[in-house]
Formats: C-alpha cells, structure tokens, sequence
C-alpha cells in the first residue's frame, strides 16, 4: 500500500491548547499535511460525531487520507480512511473483518512481537514508539529507534514512528528507518500549526533524500508512488 505523506498529523484536540480542532486541521492541510488521524480519549461519542463529520469532510475536499483512531464504529459511520489501534483496542483481526474493503488498518506496536504479529494480522502500516519522551500518553513505553532499526529489516510495511518526535529529531526516525513520522504536540501543540507541518515535511524530505533509500510507501522525495 501507499501513504500520502511521511508526515501523519495527529490531530487531539487536548493538544491543541484550546483551539478548534476544525480550524487547526484547516492549518495542517494549508501546511501540506495529507495524511491525518482524529484521536480523542474523552469526548462521548455523540458530542464527538458531528466534530468528526465535519473533519472527515475537509480532509476529503484536500484529498487528505482520515485516519479514525480507536473506534471502529466511528470510521465505519464516518466512512473514514482507515482504523489505528493501539494494543489495548479492538484486536487487529477483529478490525479487519469489520472494515469495508480497502480500509487502511494500522496498529500501534511496542516491541518485536507485537510488530510481527501485527504484519501477521493484516496491518497496513505498523506503528512504533514512544521513540522519544512524550508527555501526550501516560504510561508511554519507550522503545527508541533502536526498535526501528531491527524492525526494517523485517516489515515490508510502511514503519511509521511515533512519540516525542518533533522538528529536531525527526531526521533521527527517518535515518533509523521510518518511512513515516507521527506528531501531535509538535504540530497541534505549535504556535502555528501550518508553518509546523511546512517545516516538518521538509526537514524529513531532506533526511529521506540525504539518508536511506525510501522504504515500501514512499519515493525519496517523499511523495507517494
């Protein structure tokens, strides 16, 4: 499969310091970002719908892939993009089975065998972390890019990195082998989301032209096959 983008914005409006989550998206897209996930803890399910609907609606007008985390039911009503579950969700096998064909399943992975068995269960992508600190996940594991250096040498899936990855470290990911990397604070939490997500796009552009060949999702300059 392809990816949109090396940059997956996670948008948590918990880390958006009070703004809209609405408007902080329209400031990813402006930026680039093409490749979004709506992840939120704590709103109930019918207070989070409508917000929902209508963050599914721009990411589409952009042609932005959507991403639901967590929950099933909401990408299905959404008809989202695809599904992201964590270790603790809905097993990856379960997931599959109630997605529509040519729904994007990702999960997230902390060590070898959760990674392989993720591949095993029909993943699309596999995610890894936290790779650095974070303060958005209580009880984060951290796995470093240790972790994603073994797992490139085995996962013929796009590797996607997560966790207290921002502008500074980001070229670390890409070297160690992500072919895509995951913010939230970094982008939601920033002064200016859209010059965040420029700035980001082009600092891991410049690491994937200067580093490593692309890995299965992306060509060197980062855009999709």
């Amino acid at each position: 499969m392809t990816l949109p983008s090396p940059l997956y914005v996670i948008l948590d409006p918990s880390a958006a310091k009070g703004r809209d989550p609405g408007a902080v998206l329209d400031a990813i897209l402006a930026g680039g970002g093409r490749l979004v996930q709506l992840r939120d803890k704590t709103t109930p399910l019918a207070r989070l719908l409508p917000l929902a609907q209508a963050l599914r609606r721009r990411c589409r007008e952009a042609g932005a892939l959507f991403i639901a985390n967590d929950r099933a039911d909401l990408a299905l009503a959404l008809e989202a993009d695809g599904l992201h579950v964590g270790q603790e969700d809905l097993p990856a096998p379960m997931a599959r089975r109630l997605l529509r064909p040519g729904m994007i399943l990702g999960v997230s992975t902390h060590d070898e065998a959760q990674a392989r068995r993720a591949l095993r269960d029909g993943a699309d992508y596999v995610a890894v972390g936290s790779i650095f600190p974070t303060g958005t996940k209580a009880g984060f594991q951290l796995v470093g890019t240790a972790l994603l250096r073994q797992l490139r040498r085995e996962i013929p899936v796009p590797l996607v990195a997560i966790g207290g990855i921002t502008e500074a470290n980001a070229g670390e990911v890409v070297d160690a082998g992500a072919d895509v990397v995951a913010v939230i604070s970094a982008v939601c939490g920033a002064p200016d989301p859209e010059a965040a997500t420029r700035r980001l796009l082009d600092r891991i552009r410049d690491a994937m032209r200067a580093g490593r060949p692309p890995g299965p999702s992306l060509t060197a300059s980062g855009e999709s096959l």
